[in-house]
């Protein structure tokens, strides 16, 4: 068998730490707080890596500007706080479920890659977009939601414990990560800022002592 027929290295280190689960960081920017009637704006979505020394990383992020679904609702004030216009002509935005679509098989991907066989969402204040995630793949009916129904890890609750912060920006600047306000509230933008308070958090843990630590 020559080098091009064996099969990809899986590096399980992510599956060895989070029990066979990948976390996966997720925001998304809507028209409202009601999962069920209001618009998906913007996903965001961003994988992380265990590198071989066992630093936590971020590997890649997928972002993605969504066609309101037809019959959604948007609130004004929604728009107003997030700066978003669904509407405006130069917005390149797809299809919900194209976008879905998209992502599920990232995250499918990376799972394989990384010898997990589920996804769990990463999330500030968790409940709100695992909400929204749960309620397109339903929408839509797609079959291969790779996220665990129920279960999340919210940055909210970990960096109240770590920083004694638990508003992003802040808990970001506890942290002593880089945070612009003005960038806020784009998916992309917060669901990298979360994903790098996760490391930081998850991190700092092996090195006081925490789990993957050297006895």
């Amino acid at each position: 068998m020559s080098d091009y027929d064996e099969e990809p290295t899986i590096n399980t280190l992510m599956a060895e730490r989070f029990r066979t689960y990948l976390p996966v960081v997720i925001d998304v920017e809507t028209g409202g707080f009601n999962a069920a009637t209001d618009a998906i704006l913007e996903v965001a979505a961003v994988v992380p890596e265990i590198t071989d020394d066992g630093v936590m990383q971020i590997e890649q992020t997928f972002f993605q500007r969504i066609i309101p679904f037809e019959g959604s609702n948007i609130e004004e004030a929604a728009l107003k706080f997030t700066g978003i216009d669904p509407f405006h002509p130069l917005r390149i935005a797809r299809p919900e479920r194209d976008v879905f679509q998209s992502m599920f098989k990232m995250i499918r991907e990376s799972m394989k890659a990384k010898g997990c066989k589920r996804a769990i969402l990463v999330g500030h204040n968790a409940h709100f977009d695992h909400g929204f995630i749960r309620a397109a793949s339903e929408r839509h009916n797609l079959k291969r939601n790779p996220f665990h129904p129920f279960s999340s890890f919210d940055t909210a609750t970990l960096a109240g414990l770590a920083y004694g912060q638990t508003v992003l920006s802040r808990a970001c600047e506890a942290a002593r990560i880089e945070f612009n306000d003005k960038e806020a509230h784009s998916a992309r933008y917060d669901a990298e800022k979360t994903a790098e308070l996760f490391c930081k958090i998850v991190n700092r843990w092996k090195e006081m002592g925490g789990w993957g630590a050297t006895q």
